[in-house]
């Protein structure tokens, strides 16, 4: 069977500053197509994602692309640039909830086949030296919170990568050299995450 893939969001997903095939949409159809070389096929994700994206921006790139009439498996993770813009996230809320929304239906309905995945946080990064941490974090957090909640109301999954991401957030071997995005090292922890939870479905 090949099996298809359609990730959402922003830097995060598109691997800012690294290499496409070092993103963790990648990485992770790549660990796919390792375990399942003999059983299954993997085309390559298809990723919708931009630096900088809020939930509204990616709403609208959404509106103006066309898709296959579904997708195996769906990964959200948007948000940070809400945060990072000052928005409150009771607006982010209802925004978030829509996207998610469209990501169930992009799966053919099949809310198990869709992962949310955290927000990381950018205050533990030297881009972040001279900002308010604590209060970062906490917005996160409040984000994070939110973003959970409205997976587990739709029955999609929730992937938690933020407290990995807190570990070695200012450790020059998990970020690129802008000292803000992840490296390669950290997005392979996230797909190795991702993995797992496609696996459990397909195995």
């Amino acid at each position: 069977m090949t099996y298809s893939y359609l990730a959402l969001g922003d830097s995060y997903t598109i691997g800012e500053q690294v290499s496409l095939h070092e993103s963790f949409p990648y990485q992770t159809v790549q660990l796919l197509r390792n375990q399942f070389k003999n059983k299954h096929q993997f085309l390559a994700p298809e990723i919708i994602a931009k630096t900088g994206w809020t939930t509204d921006e990616l709403a609208a790139q959404i509106s103006a692309t066309t898709f296959l009439s579904q997708y195996d498996f769906v990964s959200l993770l948007i948000g940070v640039n809400n945060q990072y813009r000052g928005r409150s996230v009771e607006n982010f809320k209802p925004e978030f909830q829509d996207l998610l929304k469209q990501a169930v239906a992009f799966a053919a309905g099949n809310a198990q086949h869709v992962f949310v995945i955290s927000i990381p946080d950018w205050g533990v990064t030297p881009f972040a030296a001279d900002r308010d941490k604590a209060q970062i974090a906490n917005e996160i957090d409040l984000y994070n919170k939110a973003c959970e909640e409205i997976a587990l109301e739709n029955q999609c999954h929730f992937i938690e990568i933020t407290s990995l991401q807190r570990e070695e957030g200012s450790n020059p071997d998990f970020l690129a050299g802008d000292g803000l995005h992840p490296s390669r090292k950290e997005y392979t922890k996230w797909a190795g995450l991702v993995f797992d939870g496609v696996a459990k479905l397909i195995s």
